[in-house]
């Protein structure tokens, strides 16, 4: 495996199946997979016991860790106490359903509601909206079992400065998409010399034909240049370079734009 200043990882949907038949793929491909989990009355692909024991095994015999991705459907900054107990009940329900597993962290979204979006917030709702989250962090945290510092919250739409005082409160770290920052036009620069201090993982995507989560190819040059040069630079631990992307020719060639960086 090419050798890089990070921790290479890439999504458990890359080739068009089941969580176990991509992890079987990805095996000396990636030091660490983002297990994209969701449920609904519609579809599950939560993983059963015999599969979480041979994510055990993939993981013990290839050096792999794995990120969860805690479900999209949660809103932990919903001004509703009920929707917020329900969000909090999810999350911990993958947590307990992942527990076995070796991990490099949980990723978790910090929304309000379906459809809404928060940079439309007057100064009363965004208040609320971090009051929310505040509620919503204590329930997560309480019994766990998890140190805060596993939970990252990912940069989404709205300016992350909103969510930075509940992150500090409480301890989590932090996902940096970068694919998002360059798709919603935030500084690149700043965000990485604000937030990579406090990253666990970072997020890896271009934009083409106005849509993100494409192939790494895909990213301005300049800002895949910052972000691999940040990270050379950074003291710790290697973080999670994850290529947050769905298939097998967007992980390729992904793949290949990285070539000029390794060792």
């Amino acid at each position: 495996m090419k050798q890089y200043p990070f921790r290479l990882g890439t999504s458990s949907y890359i080739i068009p199946d089941d969580i176990l038949p991509n992890m079987h793929y990805l095996v000396g491909k990636v030091e660490d997979v983002e297990l994209v989990l969701f449920e609904s009355d519609e579809f599950s692909n939560l993983p059963s016991p015999e599969v979480i024991a041979e994510l055990v095994g993939l993981a013990a015999e290839h050096g792999l860790t794995y990120s969860v991705h805690l479900p999209l459907d949660v809103y932990l900054g919903n001004p509703d106490r009920v929707e917020r107990e329900r969000s909090v009940g999810k999350y911990r329900r993958i947590i307990d359903l992942t527990e076995a597993l070796p991990k490099s962290a949980f990723v978790m979204h910090f929304e309000a509601g379906k459809g809404v979006d928060i940079n439309d917030f007057s100064d009363a709702e965004r208040a609320l909206f971090v009051e929310s989250l505040a509620d919503s962090a204590r329930m997560l945290l309480g019994g766990c079992g998890y140190p805060a510092s596993m939970f990252c919250a990912e940069n989404l739409n709205y300016p992350f400065e909103l969510v930075w005082p509940v992150i500090e409160q409480f301890g989590f770290s932090v996902t940096l998409d970068v694919g998002h920052l360059e798709y919603y036009g935030f500084p690149t620069a700043d965000y990485l010399d604000r937030y990579l201090s406090r990253t666990r993982v970072l997020h890896m995507h271009g934009t083409t034909e106005g849509r993100d989560h494409n192939s790494l190819a895909y990213m301005r040059p300049e800002a895949l240049d910052l972000v691999v040069e940040a990270l050379r630079k950074a003291e710790g631990e290697a973080k999670v370079f994850t290529l947050e992307i769905f298939s097998e020719a967007d992980f390729l060639s992904s793949v290949e734009t990285l070539e000029r960086f390794s060792s």
